[in-house]
């Protein structure tokens, strides 16, 4: 019985091992039509989007009020007739601030309707894969040490370490 508690211990250390060395991802929450505006007539959101990468994985949060407005993903030809009689979904909950994950590789076409789409309150993104991690410099084999080096080691070594301490603690409480 004792040794299977200190199997599981050290299974969970490791696990938590790994879990620390798994690089982490970076999704990216928007705020349609940036903190001070929301999601509301008379903006530009063509122009708010301009510029920005919408990656795999990103969320869209639109913040409007719930009493009259809402969020319709349609397709590219309801988007520019501002048509929300036949929406491909409806992403409005009824609170005024609704949270769409951008999980798929395509356009994405959203309107309110109720009328607001023919004052502005359309917005069309492109969601594209994200690029490729920048690759690392080459070692410089004369010095023998480099910054990557150092980092990658210490994504190592620390957790190892810590991996390590939690066995030894549990084999020394059982023992």
């Amino acid at each position: 019985m004792e040794r299977s508690k200190v199997m599981t211990m050290a299974m969970a250390a490791l696990g938590l091992a790994l879990v620390l060395m798994v690089p982490e991802a970076d999704a990216t929450r928007f705020i349609v039509g940036g903190g001070g505006v929301g999601w509301t007539t008379n903006v530009n959101y063509t122009v708010w989007a301009k510029g920005k990468h919408f990656y795999n994985g990103d969320w869209l949060f639109f913040v409007y009020d719930r009493n009259q407005m809402n969020v319709l993903e349609v397709n590219k030809t309801d988007y520019e007739s501002c048509n929300s009689d036949h929406p491909l979904h409806n992403w409005t909950t009824g609170a005024g601030r609704d949270v769409v994950p951008l999980n798929v590789t395509r356009h994405y076409y959203f309107i309110s309707g109720k009328g607001f789409c023919y004052g502005g309150m359309k917005l069309a993104v492109r969601v594209e894969n994200p690029p490729p991690p920048p690759k690392g410099a080459p070692l410089d084999e004369k010095s023998g040490s480099s910054l990557s080096t150092v980092v990658y080691r210490g994504q190592l070594v620390l957790p190892a370490a810590l991996a390590i301490a939690a066995v030894w603690d549990a084999f020394v409480r059982i023992w």
